[in-house]
């Protein structure tokens, strides 16, 4: 049940990239960053509202550090995809993701079968060769491969300390510290923008795919929270960070993008990357 609850969150997590993709090209990708994290805590208070719980004050802690870790992790994504960079920073972002959890869970005590390690050492060139592009498309603006490096790693240690934290909310609490997380997520993306003099207040109409982005994302989140709390973090988290296949597949499909050699190579390891988790 708990790699078919990640499962579900990387199809939800890639859905809801394909969607902020395609409202970044109409607006300030700050503005959809900060309407997605908005657009979250709403879906997700709602829920809680209805689901209750009881969370205890540890349980917020974890709830503000995953929050801080997912303001970090998208703003720094996106201003690193901003800068015409994403062949550094998308693949750089996605193994950091899956890589936090893995040690902060083997970290903890966990200790996954064979078969789920070989999921995991498939896994991680996965990601990395599916979020892979050959070149910056044409026209797009340039930053040093040192700065789209370092919004990488940035991007990808904040996912992961999204993801080793949420894995430490039990149950009983319910869905409040989800709904905590996007808030805090919120307020950093916008800490951040200012401070980088970047444009994140919403102007267009188009801006509100932001909004269904943060509902997107929020289930992914949920369904990330239930994983977590049925099996293992580290198992949980791999599988998870499996969304950026979802992403090429989407476009692909929808928008008739071409996959690369390397990409479909990636699709590969990640199928065998599920079998294995799943079979162990």
């Amino acid at each position: 049940m708990a790699v078919v609850l990640a499962l579900g969150a990387a199809l939800t997590y890639g859905l809801s990239d394909f969607v902020g993709g395609l409202a970044s090209r109409r607006v300030s990708p700050w503005t959809v960053a900060f309407l997605s994290q908005v657009g979250g805590a709403g879906a997700v208070l709602l829920l809680a509202l209805v689901v209750g719980g009881d969370p205890r004050g540890a349980d917020v802690g974890w709830a503000v550090l995953a929050g801080i870790g997912n303001g970090v992790g998208t703003a720094f994504l996106y201003r690193g995809l901003s800068g015409g960079r994403m062949g550094v920073v998308a693949p750089v972002s996605g193994v950091g993701a899956a890589l936090v959890p893995v040690v902060v869970g083997v970290a903890s005590g966990e200790r996954p079968a064979l078969l789920a390690w070989l999921g995991i050492a498939a896994a991680l060139p996965a990601i990395w060769l599916v979020a892979r592009e050959p070149a910056p498309a044409p026209g797009e603006a340039r930053t040093s491969r040192g700065t789209a490096l370092l919004d990488g790693v940035l991007a990808g240690t904040g996912f992961g300390v999204l993801f080793a934290a949420v894995g430490q909310v039990p149950e009983e609490s319910g869905f409040l510290p989800l709904a905590l997380n996007q808030v805090v997520g919120g307020v950093v993306v916008v800490a951040v923008a200012l401070a980088l003099r970047q444009a994140w207040v919403p102007r267009e109409p188009a801006a509100a795919l932001g909004l269904v982005c943060g509902v997107l994302g929020a289930t992914a989140s949920g369904l990330f929270l239930l994983a977590t709390q049925t099996g293992l973090l580290t198992l949980a988290s791999v599988v998870t960070s499996l969304y950026p296949g979802v992403t090429v597949l989407l476009a692909a499909w929808l928008l008739r993008e071409r996959v690369h050699g390397t990409q479909g190579v990636g699709l590969v390891l990640c199928a065998a990357a599920v079998a294995l988790i799943a079979a162990a």
